[in-house]
């Protein structure tokens, strides 16, 4: 056995940053294109997928505020004394709302499972209110008098009773109907054919709480050690299909199913395969591998190894878009006077269109079309950006060099974040094409698609340390493209608004805007 699977303190880190530098500096394979099949396949799951987490998150805060109302309209349906203030039965009822979710939360009543089997369930979220409600409405007795009468508090109980049995039992209604229709769910794909491919979606299919649903498998292999149909799911193709597979089909989970000793091939694997945004796990049902238990997740009784996690998602993706909108818009009704004259000065001294439009990478590698204000002449401009752009190009007008020293020819992307397709804090997009002299960015670091784990943004941890403007040197993109990997493992709300106030003191150096 390999030191994969003998070291009981392996570093996770450590063998995180051995994957992520261990391709940077070596050529990718050309890209594969897909069979005919897999890419049938593919279509088929292009439509977005509801996540469970966001589910059970989105079902507390509905419970939570229902519970709240309910509480509210039994006080005004009901007499209260005259001394009772709004705002300390408002604050009350919040507290018996609250304490009745914590209740429900430690009956394990916010499981997928448990919301799936409302009948079953229906004693535990019962005497979970009951709980709640009693705890609340004997504290306030007990200090301040009856602050309830005993009509309000009576309707706000049987109502809290009625109204927590009928959601429950639509919202199981609605789960079963979803994941008979594949739209809750977590979507996998297994990365290795053969016998321990087999043994783990068996254990999988034998577990109650099962959320992933498999959408083929990947192997390298002949039919002779891994067949065409592996416990009933097609293989779809070789690991070099897989990448292209995976951001196309919207895939949520790579699961590894190798044996431990093939230590070499599943390194070489989460090189390639830690560039999407996607968990990535491998197997640990049927092998002696010996890890942190922080280090494993579990569908039911079958283990997993957590080796990489996708970036900023679940409730922190929905903090993050909060975060996007409420900004752009203070940015937007700021900076318009400026967005203004910048449209004036383009359309009165060039012919052409105020804005320039060009595909550049965004979130899985899809193509997006940034907008710009256009600061080149309009039969020198480049869509493509095979050129790059240099000190003094005659392609550049006069107000266009102002425009894109002083980063002014970014603002209209601030329209690109409220559509969604950019972040206000990320990766800066590059265009399709791009590259530096006759070499694409990949071609010179291997994990120069790991960038696009995230959604781009307006602005960037490596735009805010100096690295704008012109990539005209393998060290450079490297540079940025570290700061960028940086960035996505670091993420927080917190380092979003450290970069985006540093944005203006870094717009000084001018040094590589051209």
């Amino acid at each position: 056995m390999s030191d994969l699977g003998n070291r009981q303190d392996l570093d996770l880190e450590a063998l995180r940053r051995s994957i992520a530098d261990g391709g940077s500096h070596t050529v990718p394979a050309t890209p594969v294109e897909l069979n005919p099949f897999a890419k049938q396949i593919a279509d088929q799951f292009r439509d977005n997928n509801y996540s469970p987490t966001m589910l059970i998150g989105q079902f507390r805060l509905f419970e939570l505020a229902s519970l709240l109302a309910i509480g509210l309209l039994a006080c005004y349906l009901q007499p209260v004394p005259a001394d009772s203030h709004f705002l300390t039965r408002f604050v009350v009822t919040a507290v018996g709302a609250t304490l009745t979710v914590l209740f429900l939360q430690l009956a394990d009543t916010y499981l997928i499972p448990s919301i799936r089997a409302a009948r079953r369930n229906a004693g535990r979220v019962l005497a979970a209110w009951a709980m709640g409600f009693i705890l609340t409405y004997l504290g306030v007795s007990i200090a301040e008098g009856v602050l309830y009468p005993v009509g309000a508090a009576t309707i706000w109980f049987l109502c809290g009773c009625t109204f927590l049995l009928g959601e429950r039992l639509l919202t199981a209604y609605a789960i079963r109907h979803w994941a008979r229709n594949g739209v809750m769910e977590r979507r996998a794909v297994i990365v290795g054919g053969g016998e321990p491919a087999k043994q783990f979606i068996r254990a999988l299919e034998q577990q109650p709480d099962n959320d992933i649903r498999i959408c083929g498998i990947f192997d390298d292999r002949g039919s002779d050690r891994s067949p065409s149909v592996v416990a009933g799911y097609p293989k779809l193709g070789t690991f070099a299909e897989l990448v292209e597979f995976a951001r196309l089909a919207r895939i949520d989970m790579l699961i590894i199913a190798l044996p431990a000793s093939a230590e070499a091939r599943i390194l070489q694997l989460l090189r390639k395969l830690w560039v999407l945004p996607v968990d990535i796990r491998l197997a640990a049902h049927a092998n002696r591998l010996r890890f942190r238990p922080r280090s494993y997740s579990h569908v039911g009784s079958v283990p997993m190894f957590d080796i990489f996690d996708k970036p900023i998602r679940d409730w922190d993706s929905v903090a993050k878009r909060a975060f996007d909108i409420v900004f752009t818009l203070i940015a937007i009704v700021l900076l318009w006077p400026i967005m203004l004259a910048a449209a004036i000065a383009v359309k009165t001294t060039s012919e052409g269109p105020i804005l320039f439009r060009q595909n550049r990478h965004g979130f899985n590698n899809e193509t997006i079309k940034v907008l710009k204000f256009r600061s080149m002449y309009t039969n020198m401009s480049d869509q493509t950006a095979v050129k790059a752009v240099t000190k003094g190009d005659p392609r550049v007008t006069p107000v266009g060099r102002f425009l894109r020293k002083s980063s002014i020819d970014e603002l209209p992307q601030l329209f690109n974040v409220l559509k969604g397709e950019l972040s206000l804090v990320g990766p800066r997009p590059h265009a399709v094409h791009a590259q530096t002299g006759e070499r694409k960015y990949v071609d010179v670091i291997e994990s120069y698609f790991a960038r696009h784990r995230v959604k781009p943004g307006v602005t960037g941890w490596a735009q805010v340390k100096g690295l704008r403007g012109e990539l005209d040197s393998d060290e450079k993109i490297r540079a940025r493209t570290q700061h960028d990997l940086d960035y996505i493992e670091n993420w927080s709300l917190l380092f979003d608004l450290k970069i985006l106030f540093l944005t203006p003191i870094s717009l000084f150096n001018t040094d590589n805007a051209y």
